[in-house]
This record gives structure tokens, sequence and C-alpha cells, in this order.
């Protein structure tokens, strides 16, 4: 195991930590400011690097905030705790959106600093064990004859380096299409830039793509390469085009044109020798006619058209796709991996996937960490995707199961269903997880209980931050801000509901 590197000019911080992990078994590497941190990265190679860092906020040397953002660049997949005072706290909260994995307010109690430690390292190496997964194993499955289309399509366009639109729903995997047309392109050797044109402020979103120049707007200290100088000989993603503002497309246009354009606030010209691949999951010729996206831009970029189908246009991928997603997140998690019965996988083979394979990936991550045992039945399945079938099976206690999904008929009274149960409810085609919600409420209405609103008000956060800290891989701060929460409202949350994370 590589190195913890603690970063901090104060040496008693730095001695008390070096010795606390080394009573661990934990090897260490103090620094006094960041500079030194820049340096030793500048020499080490990969395999000598920080397994994790913890660095201290204000140093004579320089701001540990800078310092995570300059480490992220290097490294993203490592682990940053930023150390800080209470009068540091909304500097330090900032720091996640920059990446950090977590902060440590001072004075701190040790053991507490070497739990969170232990945690980023557990990350850590989760995030290696991924990395040396995602290299060991294909990078697109699909026996499906759509998805080997896709394939064809990839291999004729191996050698070339036309301009290639993606279009395709969201979750379906068109980045997963753009890396391996520049893994299989002559510019392979060269990097691979992805930015989602959609998730990036509009006002923040041209100095992304273009880079900028010191003193070109409040706040631009210093000069940045934007998207297109970093992908530099490679290939630029850029994802969700249709939802680029109309001034930005005409810059692009420019670029796309003549290879050129200038920074923000600049005055030189750059060259970009860049082999674009632009992605979306909107009728852009619709948009063109409601005069939103250029219609020279949509030429420009609609050389080559690949079109990715939705999850359930190759449902005969579902079971092949669930078997490796297992796989692939028991590696990340470090369990035993689980296997699925015939039935729980016909269930899920039935179910649409409104976020495809994304959201398979992200079921199957919420399985391994939620189904009880290591056979995963239908009755462990999510909820989203059992009342799909039309139909639950209400427990007498109240409780929402997965049995016979046997649907009755369209005109089933819902609390008619209720007074005789064990009873199937007929929840309609479009019903969701509100429907399963009224025939639990109704039945706990029926009974004397008069604490039905903290009832399913707890059960109800409890599964909702489950399913998030299932989809940010144990990840407090990623958790919150998916929900739109704060971080110490999950904290509270999660010991007042005796959440195990």
């Amino acid at each position: 195991m590589k190195p913890i590197w603690i970063v901090d000019d104060d040496q008693s911080i730095r001695f008390v930590l070096e010795k606390a992990l080394l009573r661990e078994g934990l090897s260490t590497r103090s620094f006094t400011n960041p500079r030194e941190v820049l340096a030793a990265l500048a020499t080490e190679d990969g395999s000598e690097g920080p397994q994790v860092l913890v660095s201290d906020i204000r140093m004579p040397g320089g701001s540990g905030l800078d310092l995570l953002t300059q480490v992220k660049q290097q490294l993203p997949a490592l682990p940053v705790i930023i150390m800080t005072a209470f009068s540091d706290l909304d500097s330090a909260v900032s720091a996640f959106q920059n990446g950090a994995f977590e902060y440590l307010p001072k004075p701190f109690d040790l053991p507490k600093a070497i739990e969170l430690i232990r945690r980023a390292l557990e990350e850590s190496q989760r995030e290696e064990v991924a990395e040396e997964l995602m290299a060991a194993t294909p990078e697109m499955m699909g026996q499906a004859p759509a998805m080997q289309d896709v394939f064809r399509a990839i291999g004729r366009l191996s050698q070339s380096n036309v301009t290639v639109m993606i279009t395709g729903e969201s979750g379906s995997g068109k980045e997963l299409v753009a890396r391996a047309l520049h893994k299989h392109s002559p510019r392979a050797n060269g990097p691979f830039v992805a930015i989602n044109t959609a998730a990036i402020p509009k006002d923040l979103l041209e100095s992304e793509l273009f880079g900028h120049e010191r003193g070109a707007f409040t706040g631009a200290q210093t000069s940045r390469r934007g998207r297109f100088e970093q992908a530099e000989g490679g290939t630029l993603f850029l994802d969700e085009i249709g939802d680029m503002p109309f001034d930005l497309q005409t810059r692009l246009l420019r670029v796309l044109s003549d290879g050129h354009f200038y920074r923000v606030g600049g005055h030189t010209s750059v060259k970009a020798n860049v082999r674009v691949i632009a992605a979306t999951h909107q009728d852009l010729e619709q948009r063109v006619k409601e005069g939103v996206f250029r219609e020279d831009l949509f030429h420009r970029l609609n050389v080559i058209r690949l079109r990715l189908p939705a999850l359930r246009e190759r449902r005969e991928d579902v079971q092949v796709l669930t078997k490796h997603f297992l796989l692939q997140s028991a590696q990340q998690l470090g369990v035993e991996p689980k296997r699925i019965s015939d039935q729980a996988l016909e269930i899920l083979g039935q179910f649409n996937f409104p976020g495809n394979v994304r959201q398979l990936e992200n079921i199957c991550h919420w399985l391994t960490v939620m189904a009880p045992a290591q056979m995963i039945e239908a009755k462990d399945l999510p909820p989203e995707v059992l009342l799909h079938n039309n139909a639950v099976n209400v427990s007498p206690q109240g409780v929402i199961t997965a049995g016979e999904l046997i649907p009755l008929s369209e005109s089933t009274p819902l609390a008619a269903a209720i007074g005789t149960p064990p009873a199937l409810v007929n929840l309609g085609a479009h019903a969701g997880w509100e429907s399963a919600l009224e025939v639990e409420a109704l039945q706990l209405l029926g009974t004397d209980r008069q604490d039905v609103w903290d009832v399913l008000t707890k059960r109800f956060e409890s599964l909702l931050i489950q399913a998030a800290l299932a989809t940010t891989r144990g990840r407090r701060i990623e958790a919150a801000v998916k929900l739109g929460i704060g971080r110490n409202t999950i904290t509270r949350k999660i010991q007042e509901l005796h959440i195990e994370a």
C-alpha cells in the first residue's frame, strides 16, 4: 500500500498523525506546504504517489484548496481530506464541489481522524479495484442485433477522424461509445476529454471549453487551459450538445470550421488539433426548427450519426449485463459476488429501464448492498421494478412484498383489495411508487394507529438515503448533494434512522 501524505505547517499536527497512523501499521510521508507536495508529485511515478492525501487549508506555502484542485487534475481518484479550523468551515464545505473526500475540523478527535483516514483508504482501494476491473473487462457488452450494429459502426470508423454524432436516451452508454471510438482511432495515444455541456452553468461553459487569460473576468487570477487545449492530439467528447447556449454554438462552429479559437479575454489564436464527438438525447432537427440550435452547426456535427439503442430494445442483453454489474459492484465494494435467481432475472428482463444501462448498473449496486442473502430473489428487487409488473402483494401487516404478480381487473377498488389480505392490487400500466405508498397508507390508516405520518416518513427517508448511499458507493457528501440536502442533515438522519453507512 502506498503511504498517506500529510500536509500541514504545524509540526505538532504532523507528529500526532504520523505516530497514530504508524500504530495502525500505515506508512506516512509529511510535507509543510503545497509546493513540496506538487514537487514530489512531479518526480514520483504512479506507484509511489499517495494512497490518501490529508491537507490543512491555510499554510504559509499556499492554500490547501488550491492544492486540492491541482492534485485532482493529476490524480482524480485520490481521496483528499481537508483539515480546517472552525473559521474555515465554509471554505472546507465548498471544497467538496472540487472533489474533497471529507473534511476534518480542528481540533480533531484522534480516533475519529484515524477512522476517517481508514474510510478514505478503503475508498482509494475500491477505486483501484474498479480501474483494474474496467481494464480487464470488455468496454461494451451486448449480443442483441442492435448492439452488433453499433459495434460494426465503431469498427468501420476506427481509422477515421471524422466527426461523429451519437444519439440515444440518457443512460444508454453514449460516453462508452465515444471512448470506444477514441480507443480504436489513430488518436488513441492522445487524451480523451469529456464535458457535459448541460451540467455546467452558461456563464462558465465558455471558459471551460476555450480556457481564459488572467484577468479575463472577476476571479480569473491565473490563465487556464480549456477542454479544447486539454484534448490536444486526442478526442473531445461534448455530451448533451443540444443544451449548449446559442451564442456558444457560434464559437464551436468556428472551431469546427477552421480549427482555431481564442481563450476568453485572449487576443492570440490557438490552433485545435482535436477530434470532436458529440452526443445528445434530444431531437436536434426539432431544436433546429424551434430556432434554439444552429442549423449549420447541426450539419457540421452530423457528418456520421450513430444511434445507440435503449436497453428495452435489447432485452436479451439484460441477463449478461446484470451478472456483469453484480460482479463489478462486488469487486468495488470488496464483498462476495451475489447470484440472482431465474425468476428475478425474468422480472428484470420485463422492466422498461427508463434510465437504461446506467439504471441497471445502479440497481445491481443497490442489490449488492441491500439484498439480505447471497442469492437475490424476486422479492429483493427494488420497488420500481416490482411495481412495473402492475401488481404488488400486500401482506396482512401492510408491508409491500413480492409475491405472485397476478394482476386483478382494472375495476378492483384499491381499498376493497386491502380489506382481504393478502390481496393483489392492480396499479395500472403507469403506476409507480406513489401507488405502493397509497396501499400501505390506507392499510395503516385503517388501524387504531396515530403515528402513521411518522412511520411512513421514517421509512421513506430511510429508503431514500440508503438508495442514495448505494448509488454513491457510501459517500455521504455526494449522496447529500444528489438528494439536495445538507451534509449535517444526512449525518443526523443516518444516526436518527439507525442506517448502517
